[in-house]
């Protein structure tokens, strides 16, 4: 479907609404290189109620997935949020609302096209342009998971979010980290979500860390799919009379 002859037009169609994005889409990429802030971090677009992160827009709440105690920080805009802390939590979910091309794009191609579409030409796109060598490892469509959602693993070279061990001088520098990141993307209510979270034993444990791709797979998928169980969708929730 990436082929079609209409993929210039659709590609300047993108263009218009990424460019609208900005810096919103470019924060959730971003992130992967954002060191964590410090416990007097900027405001928050979104707000905290008790453990709950409520999004700026409105769209969803989570209890947090990190501890402020424990050194946890929150860092959001208007459509992202990323979770980190130094024990090996990075958690970001972007939450971006359809516009008239995004939802042309999405009732043409169906939902999985949509989804492994949005993957490839807006999310692995950018990760490519920050991490040369970049690529996606894997890709699955889950269409029991929230009435249809893409995981998708992808391979990040120097794209950790967690620092490597100090080198002692006089000893050969370990080989650059690449980092593995599972991205979990739906479509709710006219909104696209990714929902992005780093492997961090891989950087952390290193020379010890013996998991296969598959084990590293289910740990990514069950962790996602986790992350995605603390979430409620405001729009679900009946009004109040």
């Amino acid at each position: 479907m990436m082929g079609n002859p209409g993929r210039r037009q659709v590609s300047a169609r993108f263009a218009t609404w990424f460019h609208r994005l900005g810096p919103r889409f470019l924060f959730l990429v971003g992130c992967c290189l954002l060191s964590p802030g410090p416990a007097t971090a900027a405001p928050l677009a979104g707000r905290l109620e008790g453990e709950q992160y409520v999004s700026a827009n409105g769209e969803f709440r989570i209890r947090a997935p990190v501890l402020p105690e424990l050194g946890g920080t929150i860092e959001d805009s208007d459509s992202v949020v990323t979770f980190h802390d130094d024990f090996g939590t990075h958690v970001s979910i972007a939450c971006f609302e359809f516009d008239a091309t995004q939802r042309w794009e999405f009732e043409t191609r169906g939902r999985r096209d949509y989804l492994l579409y949005f993957f490839t030409d807006v999310v692995m796109a950018n990760f490519t342009g920050r991490f040369p060598g970049a690529k996606i490892e894997s890709a699955r469509y889950v269409p029991e998971l929230l009435e249809g959602s893409l995981i998708a693993y992808s391979l990040l070279p120097g794209g950790s979010n967690f620092t490597p061990p100090v080198i002692v001088p006089g000893v050969t520098a370990p080989e650059p980290v690449t980092a593995k990141r599972g991205t979990l993307l739906f479509v709710r209510h006219r909104h696209v979500y990714v929902v992005s979270t780093e492997l961090a034993e891989r950087v952390t444990q290193r020379s010890t860390y013996k998991q296969t791709v598959e084990q590293e797979n289910e740990q990514l998928s069950a962790r996602l799919q986790a992350l995605v169980g603390r979430m409620t969708f405001l729009r679900d929730q009946p009004r109040k009379p």
